[in-house]
């Protein structure tokens, strides 16, 4: 498998620390609000990343934290009369419905920022002994940016040019204008931790370093994030973590790229801003995931109604499909069993084969889904053929269509088993008022069925029925 390491701008193999064990941190939300659609994509992408992995046979261990102290949470206190505990709290719960409705799978650790005061204040003091971190007077602590010597590796920006864009915050006291927060001391009414500086809290970025190397160790083999986090927030990691230790942070640095609102930048000023909770309120959470693997994930997207509603379409042929499955195995021909399945059970092979090529080749999502369709293809193709289809070659197509499906987290949103058995014994109820020629029944059942979405269909091999998606 090859992934594009930010570092260093290229493809390279990768090859995890420790044979068969993957370390991931994926820096998470800080909790004051809803999640917007661009904070769906690294969890999407990154969430598909840990699955593939997982697929190749490695055991992955996935930290993704949670910032629940930060300048913006005591903001959003003030506004609802409340306290930071309250509403980091409250948007976690709500974070937590989002993940859930997104189909992403709950990290193996979600470490939050006010649980790890104790290893930030000791990773401080060790950047401290080192001579990379200094006090001022008012108690905040900064990091001496250009003490580190290879400051803007990742970025790729000559120091120079980052230094012309560094500006001082008011109330800031640095040495330089490049060097940033490790503490903050608190202001008047604000939450505070006991530390040797200042009654005080964590600056944003050594938050991550302090969590990454608590549970992960001090080196990682993957750092994952949006693009946009890529300067300073990735590159402060980088030097604190790094200055630390002695060693490197991370092997492989993974950016996805931005989301644009109908050709334009997502922002609240041009009133363009949504978050997922708004858009799924109206397409359903689905359509926002199979959007955010669509296309590559280092490729800007663009959300619009109109490409929402092809995420729609999409996933509709490949629910088609798969409830076509389920069907054709219900009613299928058992006089078949006898026929080789091997010719059709190859054909489907291949584009597994090809599905893996693309996830291998950096994640490629957008391929290895058309790798996905041009199964669908096939299996459909195939199911025609009444005479030549057994159950054999039926279970065959669904475990080869869920397991691929299922890498990159969609289909998620099947019939459950007590609403089948409910539309079955509507729909025998109804066929036995059909042979008694009972019109105004069966009319009735057909109509409120569809009145709840349910769809039939009517086949030479027996109903077939579906639900009719928002």
């Amino acid at each position: 498998m090859k992934i594009y390491n930010t570092m260093t701008r290229q493809k390279e193999e990768f090859i995890p620390i420790e044979k068969n064990k993957v370390k991931i941190y994926a820096c998470g939300p800080t909790v004051y609000n809803f999640i917007h659609i661009g904070n769906a994509r690294p969890l999407c992408v990154c969430d598909v990343l840990r699955r593939y992995l997982e697929f190749k046979g490695y055991d992955v261990t996935f930290v993704q934290n949670f910032t629940d102290i930060d300048d913006k949470i005591i903001k959003k206190a003030i506004e609802e009369k409340s306290d930071y505990l309250t509403v980091s709290k409250k948007y976690i719960d709500e974070y937590e419905k989002d993940r859930k409705g997104l189909n992403i799978r709950s990290a193996t650790i979600h470490p939050k920022a006010t649980e790890n005061i104790d290893e930030i204040i000791n990773m401080i003091k060790t950047l401290e002994e080192k001579g990379y971190a200094y006090k001022v007077d008012n108690g905040d602590v900064y990091f001496r940016t250009k003490k580190f010597k290879d400051y803007g590796k990742l970025s790729h920006q000559p120091l120079d040019d980052l230094e012309s864009g560094a500006r001082v915050e008011v109330g800031e006291i640095k040495e330089d204008p490049m060097d940033f927060a490790l503490w903050k001391a608190a202001k008047e009414n604000e939450p505070y931790w006991k530390s040797p500086w200042s009654n005080g809290r964590p600056g944003w970025h050594i938050e991550c370093s302090a969590m990454s190397k608590k549970h992960l160790g001090e080196t990682i083999d993957i750092h994952y994030g949006g693009q946009d986090l890529i300067f300073p927030h990735h590159e402060n990691e980088i030097a604190q973590s790094e200055a630390c230790s002695g060693k490197i942070f991370s092997h492989y640095w993974m950016h996805n790229g931005y989301i644009n609102i109908d050709n334009r930048k997502m922002s609240k000023s041009l009133n363009n801003f949504f978050t997922v909770r708004d858009v799924a309120k109206i397409y359903g959470y689905e359509p926002i995931r199979y959007l955010m693997i669509a296309s590559h994930y280092r490729s800007p997207i663009n959300y619009s109604d109109e490409i929402i509603k092809q995420c729609i379409a999409s996933l509709e042929r490949l629910y088609s499909c798969r409830d076509n499955l389920d069907f054709m195995l219900k009613n299928c021909n058992i006089k078949n069993g006898n026929v080789d399945n091997s010719v059709l059970e190859n054909k489907f092979l291949k584009h597994k084969e090809n599905f893996i090529t693309a996830m291998d080749d950096d994640l490629n999502t957008a391929v290895a889904l058309s790798c996905i369709f041009d199964l669908t293809r096939d299996i459909n193709s195939a199911m025609t053929d009444v005479k030549n289809v057994n159950a054999g070659l039926i279970n065959f197509a669904i475990n080869l269509f869920d397991e691929l499906c299922g890498i990159l987290g969609i289909l998620y949103n099947r019939k459950n088993v007590n609403l089948e058995k409910e539309i079955t014994e509507l729909i025998e109820k109804r066929e036995k008022a059909r042979k008694e020629k009972n019109w105004i029944l069966a009319d009735k059942i057909r109509d409120e069925l569809k009145s709840r979405n349910i769809i039939l269909e009517d086949t030479k091999n027996g109903v077939k029925w579906s639900i009719l998606k928002n």
